[in-house]
């Protein structure tokens, strides 16, 4: 799962990438994440390279061995947190 969201993410930043400011604004318009957003900053695509390294860095966990556990209190985070935040480095209790 983290895999295959890598990808999507990583495709999406590389297309956002190639697209001239000028091209996503249209003629006058903001690009829609901006306007979305309410705001002068595009928002989707900080969001997603934000996500793709909290992805990156529990693929590292995975490769490392310590994806599953707790980075500050050590405990296991259990499968049903897991499932629902596969890039989480915290368990539900540290999280909140």
């Amino acid at each position: 799962m983290l895999e295959a969201r890598r990808l999507q993410l990583s495709g999406l930043l590389s297309r956002s990438a190639e697209v001239p400011d000028a091209a996503r604004m249209g003629s006058h318009r903001q690009p829609q994440s901006e306007r979305s957003a309410g705001c002068g900053i595009e928002v989707l695509p900080q969001a997603s390279l934000e996500e793709l390294q909290r992805i990156e860095a529990a693929l590292t966990r995975l490769r490392d061995g310590s994806y599953g556990y707790c980075r500050i209190c050590g405990d296991d985070m259990g499968d049903d947190w897991l499932d629902q935040r596969p890039a989480s480095p915290f368990c539900k209790s540290c999280a909140l």
